[in-house]
């Protein structure tokens, strides 16, 4: 019984994870539509460090991304809390995190193995230490959550 007891925590712990980051991705998102450029200098090198390449971060395109974070984050969250975790929709949710995230860490380790050019950006740098490794393991956190 303790063992059982033991891994419900931790999957509820692992979504609770998934939905703050989703939260702060949100955040992120939200501060990027104002037109601040933090960390980054610019709009052209934040693009270039976050996607390796140039796009616009501009309010049309970053609050859309914000309010499907911060659903998802509310979804993921509340399955994470509920106590009839088998079904509805924060179920269906967090698995399509689950596969939105793994997916985007498998594209990041083909960036990784076969290379990226980024423009002489620290983007594949950032891919490598930072992007791919936190999308593997919340997407593998967001797994366990889901079944």
């Amino acid at each position: 019984m303790a063992v059982f007891d033991i891994e419900r925590s931790r999957t509820i712990a692992g979504g609770r994870a998934v939905a703050a980051l989703l939260a702060v991705l949100a955040l992120v998102h939200l501060y990027w539509a104002t037109g601040l450029t933090w960390p980054a200098a610019d709009e052209r090198a934040l693009s270039l460090a976050v996607l390796g390449s140039v796009v616009s971060f501009g309010p049309a395109v970053v609050l859309p991304l914000a309010a499907l974070e911060g659903s998802a984050a509310f979804a993921v969250a509340l399955h994470a809390r509920g106590r009839d975790r088998r079904r509805g929709i924060p179920r269906l949710v967090t698995a399509a995190v689950a596969v939105g995230m793994l997916l985007r860490g498998a594209v990041g380790l083909v960036w990784i193995v076969v290379g990226r050019d980024g423009s002489g950006t620290a983007f594949p740098w950032l891919n490598a230490l930072v992007y791919t490794p936190l999308c593997l393991v919340f997407g593998g956190a967001a797994l366990r959550a889901a079944r």
